[in-house]
C-alpha cells in the first residue's frame, strides 16, 4: 500500500463509523418518539380521570353519603 491511498482509507474509514452512527440515532429517535406519544397519551388520560373524580362524575369506586 502507498502512503498515497492512506488518506483515501482513512476517509473511508470515518465515512463508515460515521454512516453507522446516524442510523442508530436515527433508530433511537424512533423509538423515543413512540414512548413520548405513548407518555402523552397517559398523561392525558390520567388528567381525564382526575377531572371526572372531581367533577362528581360515576367513575365507579366513589361513595355517596
Amino acid at each position: 500500500m502507498t502512503t498515497s491511498r492512506l488518506p483515501l482509507l482513512f476517509l473511508f474509514a470515518v465515512l463508515a463509523s460515521t454512516l453507522t452512527g446516524c442510523s442508530l440515532a436515527g433508530d433511537i429517535f424512533k423509538g423515543g418518539l413512540w414512548i413520548g406519544v405513548i407518555g402523552v397519551f397517559l398523561v392525558v388520560l390520567v388528567i381525564w380521570w382526575l377531572v371526572s373524580k372531581m367533577s362528581g362524575g360515576s367513575g365507579g369506586g366513589g361513595t355517596s353519603v
